[in-house]
């Protein structure tokens, strides 16, 4: 198969501003910064009480959400397929199909990872760090928030984790989203379209925009890293 002239045309989809094109491009990186920015506040925090306060079945708690990670994408998607259709507990929210039922999908997926992170750098993190803050006058909250700050770039890379996870799902993007043309129709779904139709071009270009962001974004926390003193 000759690839080059696919290659071609699919930057010149890409730089010719190809509106269907731009239109999944924006509504994947919508969908899930959005759902990431949702969660960040309380995955965080409930991933630092983890870490930090000892309570029955804290263990067994923790195990459970590492257990989530590797739990398939496409039963998340079944189990909100069910939920939100006509006959299903949340159908009278009509919001099957819908770009928010990508959104609370993309949540469910990122949620484990965000706080398994978050539970890693902070236990990872020297306690003294905490202890000092508390015994320099700071509040719980305040120590908390200095724990959080000195292992950030932990924290982050679960975020660039989770973004990565969710932006690149297709089985519960698919189930719930049904992938409809300039409405829930994201680069995963699109890329799976494509190519099955033949539509090689549109298929290329979409990966590229893929592999574009992945990089564009641990290259950016390389950075981060670096300018914290990190090397």
């Amino acid at each position: 198969m000759d690839l080059f002239e696919p290659t071609r045309q699919a930057f010149a989809l890409l730089f010719a501003g190809d509106p269907e094109l731009w239109t999944i491009i924006w509504l994947s990186l919508w969908t899930s910064v959005v759902a990431l920015a949702v969660l960040a506040p309380g995955c965080v925090a409930a991933g630092f009480v983890l870490a930090h306060v000892h309570f029955p079945g804290r263990r067994a708690l923790v195990v459970l959400l590492q257990g989530l990670l590797s739990f398939p994408t496409v039963v998340v998607g079944l189990l909100l397929y069910l939920m939100f259709s006509r006959r299903g507990p949340l159908g009278s929210l009509e919001l099957l199909f819908t770009p928010t039922a990508i959104v609370i999908g993309y949540m469910v997926i990122a949620f484990p990872i965000l706080i398994v992170f978050t539970v890693s750098a902070v236990q990872g993190a020297d306690a003294r760090v905490y202890e000092t803050a508390r015994c320099l006058g700071a509040s719980k909250w305040r120590a908390a928030l200095t724990t959080l700050w000195e292992v950030r770039f932990s924290v982050i890379a679960g975020f660039v984790n989770a973004f990565g996870r969710v932006i690149s799902e297709v089985g519960a993007a698919l189930l719930i989203g049904g992938n409809i043309a300039g409405i829930t129709r994201n680069i995963p779904t699109a890329i799976a379209l494509e190519t099955s139709k033949g539509e090689f071009a549109f298929g290329i270009a979409l990966g590229f925009v893929l592999v574009a962001i992945a990089v564009g974004i641990n290259v950016a926390l390389a950075w981060l890293q670096g300018e914290g003193g990190l090397e």
